[in-house]
């Protein structure tokens, strides 16, 4: 990874999976069927995004148009890195993501929603699951905001606090 842009990366998303050894779609590759190309939301096994501490595994996910990944359990720089880029990782039950991952299979063309506001995932065939989210981490991706708009929007009191100290 040399780039250090965003733009592009989605192309390259699972590449080693997504394209054989001449670049040619690998036609059984979950997001190179036609009903799967314009995902929104992976669901996975254990462990997604184990080993990948740059944010260009996120970057790629987002390019791509990946907005949420649902799993048992992420790689710990690679979730912090989602939330900083304002992509959702959605910890949840292995059983929980055995279902969702039959469900979707059954029914490929069906909605699988992510409701953020009341932390939960309702499956095609409606089932529920809930899920944890810090409160602050919810609430600034409701908002669409990121670390820095998240300090500005105190700044009155980050200025008054400046103001108290001396300059040099």
């Amino acid at each position: 990874m040399k780039t250090l842009t965003r733009k592009g990366l989605g192309r390259r998303l699972f590449n080693d999976w997504r394209y054989d050894d001449e670049g040619r779609e690998v036609e059984d590759f979950v997001l190179n069927q036609d009903v799967r190309r314009e995902a929104r939301i992976i669901i996975a096994y254990e462990n997604f995004g184990c080993g990948s501490s740059r944010e260009h595994a996120v970057w790629a996910l987002d390019d791509f148009g990946i907005r949420c990944i649902i799993a048992p359990s992420f790689g710990a720089i690679f979730a912090t890195n989602c939330l900083k880029n304002g992509l959702l990782p959605v910890q949840l039950p292995g059983g929980a993501c055995d279902e969702l991952i039959a469900s979707a299979t059954a029914f490929p063309k069906s909605a699988l929603t992510i409701d953020l506001e009341h932390q939960r995932v309702i499956g095609p065939q409606g089932n529920t699951y809930t899920f944890d989210i810090r409160e602050d981490i919810r609430e600034a991706l409701l908002a669409g905001l990121d670390d820095i708009s998240r300090t500005l929007a105190h700044d009155d009191a980050l200025s008054a606090f400046e103001q108290k100290w001396p300059k040099r």
